[in-house]
């Protein structure tokens, strides 16, 4: 499985973005797609997941601000809204196969809030 994702970049405190990641390869259910991230300092951690029958769970920090969803079988989409300047992070999208117990990772896109 690879991952393609795209979206990210600067915006202001208050501000909005929209991440999206397209899964390639063999991608069977069960799978739990997502998004994790990493601030500068910190260790990788979970924003927010959502499996194959749309079952989500979101990081305390961003629930009520960020929405994941998918728009097909291999794309998460992750809308941010009300973006603070913490927010700021490597996004990283995984694609988590529990039948193998494997995940995979994309390459990371940057996300930076500040005025």
């Amino acid at each position: 499985v690879q991952l393609q994702a795209s979206g990210g970049g600067l915006v202001q405190p208050g501000g909005s973005l929209r991440l999206s990641c397209v899964a390639f390869g063999s991608i069977f259910s069960p799978n739990v797609m997502g998004w994790y991230r990493q601030g500068p300092g910190k260790q990788r951690e979970l924003v927010a997941t959502i499996n194959n029958a749309n079952n989500t769970n979101d990081a305390d920090s961003v629930k009520d601000r960020f929405t994941i969803s998918r728009d097909n079988a291999n794309t998460v989409v992750l809308r941010m809204n009300s973006l603070k300047p913490e927010d700021t992070a490597v996004y990283y999208c995984s694609f988590y196969d529990p039948l193998v117990a494997r995940r995979y990772w994309g390459q990371g896109t940057l996300v930076t809030v500040s005025s």
